[in-house]
């Protein structure tokens, strides 16, 4: 086997463990590969192929006659269905740990509580009604495969990001169990998206997204930091929401 056949052969291996993480889609060998932490760099790629089957269900629903506000909820709709909605999951949890507990502990264990509370609630549905907003503008001017795709891959990113640079606060749970990306795979992680949104969308706006979703995430970083001490899936999770909610709000103004 030559060195060609090998690194093909882990490539193959990091995207069945990035699907299988981060998507429901039924791919042999996913969750069960062991590479962890090291596929991480794949998840703007998980990203990419999420934003792609979404923007096809908005060419259907578009196909049809259906208005933007319809396409935009089948949109979400679709993200939710192939990713299980475990992003919006992560931040429901988030939501309601970091607002709801008196110390770290508490904030920990409301996390790790399947039920969701007054703050994951409305985190969830201000969250997805301007998700929906910003989609219903974009859309009215077409299915915007470029946007959604791009949209997919950099909201994937943060996470990367957030998981190589942070601890894990709980010491237990689906990010300790997938461990901590190392700099290099954080940093293919970023050039992976930043590199597709620009081939997509155009310089300008690919770094206004990045930016705005950089600025959205650091912000939640800091909050995570200080009232839990590092990250958990949830932040994760989280950060995903939040990342993509900038980056369709600046494509929104921009195609407005």
């Amino acid at each position: 086997m030559t060195a060609n056949d090998t690194s093909l052969r882990r490539i193959v291996a990091d995207l069945r463990v990035a699907f299988g993480l981060l998507t429901r889609l039924p791919l042999p060998g996913g969750q069960s590969a062991p590479r962890g932490a090291t596929s991480a760099w794949a998840w703007p790629l998980v990203g990419a192929g999420v934003g792609a089957l979404a923007a096809l269900g908005a060419t259907l629903a578009l196909a049809l006659g259906l208005t933007p506000g319809v396409a935009a909820a089948l949109v979400l709709a679709v993200q939710a269905m192939v990713t299980g909605a475990m992003h919006e999951d992560g931040l429901a949890d988030s939501a309601d740990g970091l607002w709801g507990g008196w110390d770290k502990a508490r904030r920990l264990e409301i996390m790790h509580d399947s039920r969701i509370g007054t703050y994951g609630v409305l985190a969830l549905v201000l969250c997805t009604l301007a998700r929906w907003s910003a989609l219903s503008v974009v859309l009215a001017l077409g299915p915007q495969w470029a946007v959604l795709i791009a949209v997919g891959a950099l909201s994937r990113v943060p996470m990367v990001v957030i998981a190589a640079a942070l601890p894990n606060a709980r010491g237990s749970g689906l990010s300790q169990a997938v461990g901590r990306p190392d700099g290099p795979t954080a940093g293919l992680a970023l050039a992976l998206g930043l590199a597709l949104s620009l081939v997509l969308v155009g310089a300008v706006p690919a770094l206004a997204m990045a930016t705005l979703a950089g600025l959205a995430c650091c912000g939640l970083v800091v909050v995570a930091w200080r009232r839990i001490g590092g990250q958990t899936g949830d932040i994760l999770g989280a950060s995903q929401q939040l990342a993509e909610l900038a980056a369709l709000a600046v494509a929104a103004a921009a195609l407005s």
